[in-house]
């Protein structure tokens, strides 16, 4: 009985570790054959122990040039949609103007659309259009889907922020900009970094809409997608490595800077 009571008390935590290990294996092998040294081309079967892939992590030919567009296209299209989406999600809960409630149906079109439908389609717009595949394309394409996300992060900060602050602001003689830059931007600002992180991670991730759009032009998805064809290269997985653990120092840092910021307000 003393078991089951302890498991009934800690049910909810054990699932969460549970599901949070799951969500980790594949970061787990990603890490550890890092560090293997396979005998063939594929990197699927454990062989031994080598650190030459960390060593030199742009061994493969076309590797790194694609990682560097990835990070470009995404740093770019961060940049865009996290400004077009701030914009139009101040727009639509500050005001009040005609097809309002259209626009807001609209701008979820690209969450609930299926990727390859939109791909298509704005593979379409550009040929009809006579524009030339490759890096502004895939920009222009990254920035569309990526800005309902931010929207939708943005707006949800938007509507839980209080009028009064402002009003406050206001009546302390700050103008509509030193009230925009101290009072407003700051409030929301976690809800536009979420919108600009989110865009960030769906930008460098795609594959599907890139694919569409790229020409002859190859982002580190695509690498990925090539190299499996022919022999998943080792120093791939120290690309997702890294990454992974530069997102978790990251999130780290941030935890540690709320946690600050949370004490000096006590």
């Amino acid at each position: 009985m003393t078991f089951v009571n302890w498991l009934k008390r800690n049910l909810v935590v054990i699932a969460g570790l549970a599901t949070l290990g799951y969500l980790l294996l594949p970061n787990v092998i990603v890490t550890v054959f890092s560090f293997n040294k396979p005998k063939g081309r594929f990197n699927y079967e454990w062989q031994q122990f080598s650190t030459d892939a960390w060593q030199h992590p742009c061994g493969v030919a076309g590797m790194c040039g694609s990682l560097s567009l990835s990070l470009q296209i995404a740093v770019w299209a961060t940049i865009g949609a996290t400004v077009l989406g701030t914009m139009i999600a101040f727009a639509l809960v500050r005001y009040r103007f005609r097809a309002r409630g259209a626009i807001n149906s609209l701008i979820f079109l690209p969450m609930a659309m299926p990727e390859v439908v939109m791909a298509a389609s704005l593979l379409t717009l550009f040929l009809n259009l006579g524009a030339q595949l490759g890096f502004y394309t895939i920009l222009i394409a990254h920035i569309m889907f990526c800005l309902s996300f931010v929207v939708t992060a943005v707006k949800a900060r938007v509507m839980s922020m209080d009028p009064r602050l402002e009003q406050a602001a206001q009546d302390l003689y700050a103008g509509p900009v030193q009230t925009f830059l101290r009072v407003t931007l700051p409030i929301a600002a976690p809800g536009i970094a979420a919108g600009a992180l989110l865009a960030f991670a769906l930008s460098f991730d795609d594959f599907i809409i890139t694919n569409f759009n790229a020409g002859s032009t190859v982002t580190f998805p695509m690498f990925v997608w090539g190299s499996a064809q022919r022999g998943t290269p080792v120093q791939i997985n120290v690309i997702g490595t890294a990454m992974f653990l530069v997102a978790v120092l990251f999130v780290l840092a941030s935890m540690v800077i709320g946690n600050r910021k949370g004490r000096q307000k006590a």
